[in-house]
């Protein structure tokens, strides 16, 4: 089962304006073929589909805890897409008849609005939903880790390259957040298939070959540690990971220097983004008055 806990694992700053171009293309790393979805289903079904589990403890418990992890990190991705695609200020004129919404017609992907509100959708940076197709899983435990090594080195190369493609710091931070962590997960499955196979997979890393620290937004994250750290969010389940992250492992040579380490914990995180609601887009009404109404008395009576 999955515990889940309200906040975000990365502070996102608040955009600057609505950008819902940038929103569109922030989508890649939503629902694109080496996005946050695909990531998560990859692990999630991999570790539910697990065979051996207890004779294989360590491998099981290494995808099983970052399938947990995954799952924060379609949080981060759409939580960004929504600050973008609405902005600090989603509020318009209310006169649907004066076309308050005109100007999402020529945006890249309409869709936000028409489908979402101007939230995030399950698809790419096209509007092209997110498919099962994308989930690799044959319960042959080498072919699977080195699929999900492969998978996260493509999840950088998107996410460097998405990252190219904004300006804004909301977009930019989810970017940079996730460098850094995807990086992690990278090194976790080169270090997994070593102990299957002997081969030194780490000495590929990082793919593509640029140091995170020429990434502003993964600087801190790289002085707090986090590209050494793997987390268990506070369940005493899956210890046995640390015969691959830890044992005297250390951070890989172009990052900060120190030794892996597993946090019983969760990462410091942030509180995630109240969304402003819009009468205009109908969210969550065009006159929420008597919702908002009703959820009060539902608090207080609690």
């Amino acid at each position: 089962m999955f515990m889940r806990i309200d906040q975000l694992q990365a502070e996102l700053p608040k955009p600057k304006k609505a950008d819902p171009n940038a929103a569109a293309a922030l989508q890649e790393l939503l629902g694109g073929k080496f996005g946050e979805m695909s990531t998560l289903n990859n692990y999630m079904f991999q570790s539910f589909n697990f065979r051996n589990k207890e004779k294989l403890r360590p491998f099981y418990s290494l995808v099983a805890c970052i399938t947990a992890e995954e799952l924060g990190h379609v949080e981060v991705v759409t939580n960004g897409v929504n600050l973008l695609a609405s902005g600090p200020d989603p509020q318009r004129d209310t006169d649907v008849s004066k076309h308050p919404f005109a100007d999402m017609k020529d945006m890249r992907s309409a869709a936000n609005f028409l489908h979402a509100g101007g939230a995030a959708t399950v698809t790419d940076s096209n509007f092209r939903p997110w498919t099962g197709e994308n989930v690799f899983s044959t319960g042959n435990l080498i072919l699977d880790t080195l699929h999900n090594f492969f998978l996260e080195c493509g999840a950088r190369m998107h996410k460097l390259r998405v990252y190219e493609t904004l300006s804004d710091p909301t977009g930019r931070e989810v970017c940079g957040y996730l460098l850094v962590r995807g990086s992690v997960h990278a090194h976790a499955y080169a270090l997994a298939l070593e102990k299957l196979t002997g081969v030194a997979m780490k000495d590929m890393l990082p793919c593509p070959n640029i140091d995170l620290s020429k990434i502003p937004e993964c600087q801190k994250y790289l002085d707090e540690g986090s590209h050494r750290r793997l987390y268990r969010f506070g369940s005493k389940d899956y210890s046995e990971m640390a015969a691959i992250w830890g044992g005297g492992e250390m951070a890989l040579p172009n990052d900060p220097p120190g030794e892996l380490e597993i946090v019983e914990g969760l990462p410091d995180g942030g509180k995630i983004p109240d969304l402003e609601g819009s009468s205009a887009a109908f969210t969550p009404d065009y006159a929420p008055e008597e919702i908002f109404e009703i959820a009060s008395k539902l608090t207080k009576k609690m």
